[in-house]
């Protein structure tokens, strides 16, 4: 009875679709469209670029806000029961988990798209050969010193290296004040201030064919250089820190292009940013991040869908979202990433050429369980539970132990 139902409905509202009179407008192509800018300034910068693109086609984009703290676990949700978006912005560090298991449409990697962006970016979009996620945007991570506090702890030197960085923190707290801001117990963040100094001391977490080498020498000196950074301030959470910069109370932070607006609001500190500290006689090498456009595999717009895409994150268009938004960074086109009108911003130009010594995280599907054992090795150290050596041959073990059964 209940299929009759359906049935005799369905059949009367063809009879209705085709009595004259009737609306033969051509049904209006709608894609589904989740993204993670959802402040006031940024979803007005979003939706202005996505009436842009309803306007030069007979499409509408629905807009669907998520935000970072539960976002992910939505996506999968939306995968897992089948009813994905058709396009979807995903964090850097996430890509490789959604390229592996199948859930993305592969993109054209054609030669317009290799030349568009530099290679350390375009391979976090790419697994097993083929494109999955176009970049968008990407930023870095840079030194904040508090200028007033190392005039007050008499430090007149450079900061171009680690040694120099440790030097100079070591200053602030002789002269009791607050020397290094240090990330604690804060998931998918303290990783961010780990990685760089591992990379510039020469480490990695993993080698050329994806074998774990997180116990290397270099990742031991780096945990316990970091620790050592620990001891001259204070431990909190990015946002905790992010607030004591602000409030005058640290002099020393690794941190993001979002805080610049609120440090041009804050005349009371005298700030400068400056590039990552070396070592070794090389420059040092922060950590970059950005966001990536995708398309659902299971889309039913897939012309649309890929058209949003390619129309996001186009030179000019990615321009206008980095121009109206100052923590959206730069653009991932390589034609717009250090225009003027984004490094003409006071501070943005030290992040502009930090990003020509920074890398992301690993391509590996099993990346954000990495950081979780390498983030929890680190408190490790901090809380004195364990050795730098000890607490990362546990990691290394760990690690092995999980990618070997993937």
């Amino acid at each position: 009875m209940r299929t009759f139902f359906y049935l005799t409905i369905a059949a009367v509202s063809l009879v209705f679709a085709g009595c004259p009179g009737g609306d033969n407008k051509p049904q209006e192509t709608v894609i589904r469209f989740w993204h993670f800018w959802s402040e006031p300034n940024q979803r007005d910068a979003i939706q202005k670029l996505v009436q842009e693109f309803e306007q030069s086609r007979n499409v509408r984009v629905e807009l669907t806000e998520l935000s970072w703290s539960d976002g992910k676990t939505k996506l999968l949700a939306a995968f897992n029961s089948g009813s994905p978006p058709d396009v979807i912005e995903l964090g850097s560090d996430w890509v490789a988990q959604f390229s592996s298991a199948g859930v993305l449409l592969s993109l054209p990697l054609d030669s317009a798209t290799l030349h568009r962006f530099d290679n350390r970016i375009l391979g976090t979009g790419m697994w097993d050969g083929r494109l999955y996620a176009l970049p968008w945007t990407v930023d870095t991570r840079v030194l904040y010193v508090n200028m007033n506090m190392l005039e007050k702890a008499g430090w007149k030197g450079a900061i171009s290296t680690l040694s120099d960085l440790q030097q100079c923190a070591e200053a602030l707290q002789d002269a009791g004040l607050v020397g290094f801001g240090t990330n604690g117990a804060d998931a998918h963040r303290l990783y961010k201030k780990i990685l760089p100094i591992m990379w510039t001391f020469g480490g990695e977490v993993l080698d050329s064919t994806g074998k774990p080498t997180i116990n290397s020498p270099q990742n031991i000196q780096a945990f316990e250089y970091y620790a050592a950074m620990a001891r001259t301030g204070k431990i909190e959470t990015q946002r905790q820190l992010d607030a004591a910069f602000l409030q005058g109370t640290v002099g020393l932070w690794m941190s993001g292009s979002w805080l610049i607006d609120r440090i041009q609001a804050t005349p009371s500190i005298n700030v400068q940013a400056l590039p990552m500290p070396g070592a070794n006689g090389k420059p040092g090498t922060s950590f970059a991040g950005g966001e990536y456009l995708a398309v659902s595999a299971s889309t039913g717009n897939t012309q649309r869908s890929r058209e949003l895409v390619q129309f996001l994150t186009s030179a000019d268009k990615a321009l206008a979202l980095c121009t109206s938004i100052n923590e959206a960074g730069f653009p991932a086109d390589k034609a717009t990433m250090h225009n003027d009108a984004l490094i003409n911003k006071p501070m943005k130009k030290v992040f502009a050429d930090q990003l020509l010594h920074a890398r992301m995280t690993p391509v590996h599907p099993r990346w954000l369980d990495i950081e979780e054992v390498l983030e929890n090795a680190l408190v490790r150290v901090l809380l004195g539970e364990a050795t730098a050596q000890q607490a990362l041959t546990e990691a290394q073990d760990e690690v092995v132990r999980f990618t070997q059964s993937r």
